[in-house]
C-alpha cells in the first residue's frame, strides 16, 4: 500500500496563515531597492499551498492567475472551495509535487512560491521541485522561497529527533498525534530537569522548548514532527537550485536589508570586504544565527542603472495600514529593538495618516521642508512595511479589476466567521493580498453589511450569534460569564473598531 503522506503530517490540518512574502506585489520594493529589474507578475504558482488562504487571497485581490497544489485532499477541498465562492479562476489541485509537475496544461509562471515546505520534504520531492522551477519558470520570473536555516537550527535540532524519535516510539497507541507531541515535549522537559552536558553546551534549548508550549499543537505537528526535516545552509541551497538557473536575488523579509539593526559596525566592515555575494549571505547568517531565511532567487537578473533604479522607487505607491497612534517608533532586529528618529518618522507618518496611495515621489516632495532626504524616506519605508505598518499599493487599472472578486471572497470569509475564528484575515485589492481581521471585527463588517449602522448594534447582533452557539468572551485569560458582561465587552470593541480600524479597511477597500 503506497503511504501518499511521504512521512509528511497530513492527520492534523495545517494552521489557516497568511504569508505576506507570498505576495508578487511586495517583492518591487524589494526589488529595486536591491537595485534589481522588477518582473511584471501574469501568472503565478504556489507549491505546497496548505489551507490555500494565501494563494486564494492573492488570487482575489489581484488580476495574476493563480495556480498551485496541495497534496492534501481536505487542504485542498477547503482551497478550491474559497476560489468557487470568489470567482477568481485560481486552479488549485489535489496533488503530489511530482503529479502536478508532470502535468501539461500549466503555462509558464512569472512567479513560483514555496513557503516552508522545502525544508520538511525529502531530497526526491526536493528534485521534483527544482525540476519543475527549472522548465516552468520564465526568463525573469522569480522564486520565492522560504526555509529553516542553518546555523539557527544547529543547537536545537538533535532536541527535535529526540522528540520525533518518542512521538514515534513511546507515545500511546490510539491516542492521537496531539497526546503524543505533548507527551515528547514533557520527555523533553524532564531530560533538561536532568542538566545533561547538551544542555549545558546549548543552553537556548530550554528556552525554545518554553517557547514551543506556546503554539498550537498543529502548528508544531507540522513544524518539528515531519519523518523528513532539513535545515539547510544557503550555500547548500544555492547548489539545490543552480539547475534551474537561478540567481540569489534579496530578502524578501524587507528588515533584512537594514544593516543597521541587524550587524555591528564590525560585523558590516566585514561583510563590506567579502566581493561574492552568496559567502556573504553565508556569513551573515552566522552573524545574526539565521533559523529561517525567505528568499527571493531571480533567473536572469538583470541590474538596473541608478536613473532607472531612482525613478522606479520614486513613482512605487505606499499606504499605510495601521493605526497612526498606534504605531511605536521602534523595530525590532537581530541586534534587539532599535528606536526610531521622530525627526523622520513622525512627519512620514502625518503625510501617510490619510491612508491613501502616496508614491514614494510625492513623499519626498511633501517632506522636502523637513530635511528628510530621499535615502531616509526609503529606509523608513522599508522599516514600516518590514514591520507591517506600510503596504506597497497596486496599480489603479489591478485594483479595479481585483474589486468584485475580493468582495466576493470577503463576504464568503464574513460568513464563515459566524461560526469559525480559523481565517483572521480579508482580500485587499488595494494591497494585491491579505489584511488581517480578526474574527469579532469580521462580524462587526458582517453586521454592518446587513444594514446595521451604529457599533453597539453590531455587538448586540455579534453577541447573539456568539450565545446561540454557547460562546464567551475571553478577558485576561478567562471567560466572561455574564451576559451585560460579553455585551459590554463586544460594544467597547465595537466602537474602538469603527473608530480606528473601519476607516483603514474602506482605505483598503476590505469593505
Amino acid at each position: 500500500m503506497t503511504d501518499w503522506t511521504a512521512g509528511y503530517v497530513a492527520d492534523i490540518g495545517y494552521t489557516y496563515g497568511y504569508y505576506t512574502e507570498l505576495n508578487p506585489a511586495r517583492l518591487a520594493l524589494a526589488f529595486l531597492n536591491a537595485g534589481l529589474a522588477v518582473p511584471e507578475i501574469a501568472t503565478a504558482c504556489e507549491l505546497g499551498f496548505g489551507q490555500g488562504l494565501s494563494a486564494n487571497l492573492h488570487a482575489a485581490a489581484s488580476r495574476i492567475a493563480w495556480y498551485g497544489t496541495d497534496f492534501n485532499p481536505s487542504q485542498a477541498a477547503f482551497a478550491q472551495a474559497l476560489a468557487a465562492a470568489s470567482g477568481h479562476g485560481a486552479r488549485l489541485s489535489e496533488a503530489s509535487f511530482a503529479e502536478f509537475a508532470a502535468r501539461e496544461d500549466l503555462p509558464d509562471f512569472d512567479f513560483i512560491g514555496v513557503h516552508g515546505i522545502w525544508s520538511w520534504i525529502s531530497d526526491a520531492n526536493r528534485r521534483v521541485i527544482v525540476d519543475f522551477v527549472r522548465r516552468r519558470l520564465k526568463v525573469g520570473g522569480v522564486l520565492y522561497l522560504s526555509y529553516n536555516s542553518l546555523p539557527g537550527w544547529a543547537a536545537f535540532a538533535p532536541m527535535r529527533h529526540l522528540m520525533t524519535q518518542h512521538a514515534e516510539t513511546q507515545g500511546a497507541a490510539g491516542h492521537g498525534r496531539v497526546n503524543r507531541i505533548d507527551s515528547a515535549i514533557a520527555f523533553a522537559e524532564q531530560l533538561l530537569a536532568t542538566n545533561p552536558l547538551y544542555s549545558r553546551a546549548n543552553p537556548q534549548v530550554s528556552e525554545r522548548l518554553t517557547k514551543m508550549k506556546e503554539h498550537n499543537r498543529q502548528y508544531l505537528a507540522h513544524e518539528y514532527f515531519n519523518r523528513d526535516w532539513h535545515p539547510m545552509h544557503f550555500a547548500t541551497l544555492a547548489e539545490w537550485l543552480e539547475p534551474a538557473k537561478l540567481t540569489y536575488a534579496c530578502s524578501a523579509h524587507l528588515l533584512d536589508a537594514i544593516d543597521a539593526i541587524n550587524l555591528s559596525q564590525d560585523q558590516q566592515a566585514l561583510l563590506n570586504q567579502l566581493p561574492d555575494d552568496g559567502f556573504r549571505q553565508s556569513v551573515r547568517d552566522f552573524m545574526v544565527n539565521q533559523q529561517f531565511r525567505r528568499d527571493y532567487w531571480v533567473k536572469g537578473a538583470r541590474r538596473l542603472n541608478p536613473l532607472e533604479q531612482a525613478e522606479a522607487l520614486r513613482a512605487q505607491r505606499v499606504i499605510l495600514t495601521a493605526h497612526r497612534p498606534e504605531i511605536a517608533l521602534k523595530v525590532t532586529g537581530s541586534l534587539g529593538e532599535a528606536s526610531l528618529s521622530e525627526a523622520i518618522y513622525n512627519p512620514l507618518l502625518d503625510q501617510l495618516a490619510d491612508h491613501k496611495p502616496h508614491s514614494l515621489g510625492q513623499l519626498e516632495s511633501a517632506l522636502k521642508d523637513q530635511a528628510i532626504n530621499f535615502g531616509q524616506l526609503l529606509q523608513a519605508t522599508l522599516i514600516l512595511t518590514g514591520a507591517g505598518h506600510l503596504s506597497p499599493v497596486q496599480a489603479d487599472t489591478a485594483i479595479q479589476k481585483a474589486k468584485k472578486t475580493s468582495e466576493r471572497l470577503n463576504a464568503h470569509l464574513l460568513q464563515q466567521a459566524r461560526g469559525s475564528a480559523d481565517v483572521q484575515y480579508l482580500a485587499s485589492p488595494v494591497t494585491g493580498g491579505g489584511i488581517q481581521v480578526n474574527r469579532f471585527q469580521q462580524l462587526f463588517l458582517l453586521a454592518q453589511s446587513q444594514g446595521h449602522k451604529q457599533p453597539a448594534d453590531w455587538a448586540s447582533q455579534t453577541w447573539q450569534l456568539l450565545q446561540r452557539q454557547g460562546q464567551r468572551l475571553i478577558k485576561e485569560g478567562k471567560p466572561i460569564e455574564s451576559a451585560e458582561e460579553n455585551l459590554a465587552e463586544l460594544t467597547q470593541q465595537a466602537e474602538t473598531f469603527a473608530q480606528q480600524r473601519l476607516p483603514i479597511l474602506k482605505a483598503l477597500q476590505v469593505m
